[in-house]
């Protein structure tokens, strides 16, 4: 999922949104999962995600977000399930492990909600650049220009230390390390040599990131520098509909 925070241009509706609005829209549907606990609630905010990103043109991005995040969710649904004790026994498992309706029911909704809350806020960053979200985070929500700039350089680290870990570990499999085992504990025990140098490299980034912020005089960057405007549009009237909806919807069921 190399680039996978990478802005993705265009002219999508969800493009032409305010960045403010972006951001509300991807936080309201996250709280949202959390509002409900009806399932297929929880499961139409997926497939709006899914819409979403169609209409924007990220949906095979999308799709690899899912992918990404269903592996990690299946084991956290068996996790759950083998711990939750609540409920009528469905079968029981060797030692006396019974797994529940009330566990599989609660495990369920809580690997789904991951997952819809998961989604949005990364698609909502494929299509807005860094710049637009440290313009309205300083213009718009009165945040110090230096947390704004802090947050978007973390966002913008992601990739690239992705990409760093990507070439480290093709350079140890040309010298015969086995990346690509299915052994999931041999995985991690290859991969924890890795934070060393991953370690070294970032803070040697951050540094000269410091020094060339402080030569382009990071320090006398104040709110009211940005000659952007940040205007709201009849389509950003049309996502606080959208927004009002899922509320109203997710309080209701």
């Amino acid at each position: 999922m190399n680039g996978f925070l990478d802005y993705v241009p265009g002219t999508s509706a969800l493009h032409r949104l305010n960045p403010l609005t972006k951001l509300v829209l991807s936080l309201v549907l996250c709280v949202c999962c959390f509002l409900s606990g009806n399932h297929f609630y929880v499961l139409g905010v997926i497939a709006l995600n899914l819409l979403l990103a169609l209409s924007a043109g990220i949906i095979r991005r999308a799709l690899r977000i899912l992918s990404a995040l269903l592996k990690f969710s299946i084991l956290l649904f068996v996790v759950q399930v083998l711990f939750i004790r609540d409920g009528a026994a469905l079968f029981v498992l060797p030692f006396h492990i019974a797994v529940t309706d009330k566990g599989v029911l609660f495990s369920l909704l809580f690997v789904m909600r991951l997952l819809a809350a998961t989604m949005p806020l990364a698609m909502m960053l494929s299509v807005m650049q860094m710049s637009e979200l440290s313009g309205v985070l300083v213009e718009k929500l009165r945040i110090p220009y230096k947390y704004a700039f802090g947050l978007t350089t973390a966002i913008r680290f992601i990739p690239i230390f992705m990409a760093e870990a990507s070439d480290i570990m093709m350079a140890q499999t040309a010298r015969g390390v086995e990346f690509d085992t299915r052994n999931f504990f041999k995985k991690i025990k290859l991969l924890l040599p890795l934070c060393v140098p991953l370690l070294i490299s970032s803070v040697k980034r951050v540094d000269r990131g410091a020094i060339s912020a402080e030569l382009r005089g990071f320090n006398c960057r104040k709110r009211g520098y940005s000659y952007h405007q940040y205007k709201m549009k009849w389509i950003d009237l049309g996502a606080g509909l959208l927004c009002a909806a899922a509320v109203c919807l997710a309080v209701i069921v």
